[in-house]
């Protein structure tokens, strides 16, 4: 049976480490406990821990899963959004990590209008351009920020990445300091709806890098739940 409670406390240390090695205040960053493929038992546990965010890539699984847990857990959509599932996240889920165009934006924003509470979103970013992951080219960001800023109900609050899969976290390092640096350069686009305070990066394999390289908020796995199915 997996230690979740141990899992969770190792986790918040290699996290402490890398921010004193960063000269970075460990409170400054949020762990997500990503649970793709994991029972309620598991995210029952984790909450338990004292975890308080949680992330899905699917909407459906979500749902079932929101229903027979806690309400004081935050959910995340990490994965990618269908424009056809928009009125169905936005009821689940507390924020959009996973905006990546103008339609998408378009619709949270309507549906958000229809709720009457703004849509709390971060924008997804390509950083290698992989044909295969959803997410914005970083040359198309500003654009579609600008856009944003005139949506009223859609609040923007960071960008979010996932680096190319590789077998060594110092290969995603670039990428990490890649989106920092996006960031950096995309703060003068910020407006009443559009505030770049967090960097969502890092995941099991490289959340210590990418706290070096300034994340704010790491979406971990398999390191607080052990291997799907486990």
């Amino acid at each position: 049976m997996v230690d979740i409670a141990a899992n969770y406390r190792e986790v918040l240390e290699r996290m402490g480490e890398a921010a004193v090695r960063s000269s970075r205040d460990p409170k400054e960053i949020k762990l997500l406990a990503a649970c793709k493929s994991q029972s309620v038992e598991k995210i029952r546990a984790a909450a338990a821990a004292g975890i308080r965010l949680f992330g899905e890539n699917y909407v459906q699984e979500a749902e079932a899963k929101k229903s027979a847990l806690d309400a004081t857990i935050e959910w995340h959509m990490i994965g990618h959004l269908q424009r056809n599932k928009v009125k169905t996240a936005l009821g689940i889920f507390d924020l959009i990590q996973s905006l990546d165009s103008v339609e998408l934006a378009r619709a949270l924003d309507k549906e958000a209008k229809a709720r009457g509470r703004a849509a709390r979103a971060y924008v997804e970013v390509n950083l290698a351009a992989e044909q295969t992951k959803s997410g914005i080219p970083s040359n198309r960001v500003a654009p579609l920020l600008e856009e944003i800023a005139k949506l009223p109900y859609i609040r923007i609050e960071g960008l979010m990445a996932v680096p190319p899969l590789a077998d060594d976290a110092e290969k995603a390092r670039p990428y990490f300091r890649a989106l920092a640096e996006l960031r950096a350069e995309l703060k003068p686009l910020e407006a009443t709806n559009i505030h770049l305070a967090e960097l969502s990066m890092g995941m099991t394999n490289d959340f210590s890098v990418a706290i070096e390289e300034g994340a704010t908020l790491v979406r971990i796995g398999t390191a607080i739940f052990g291997p799907r199915g486990a």
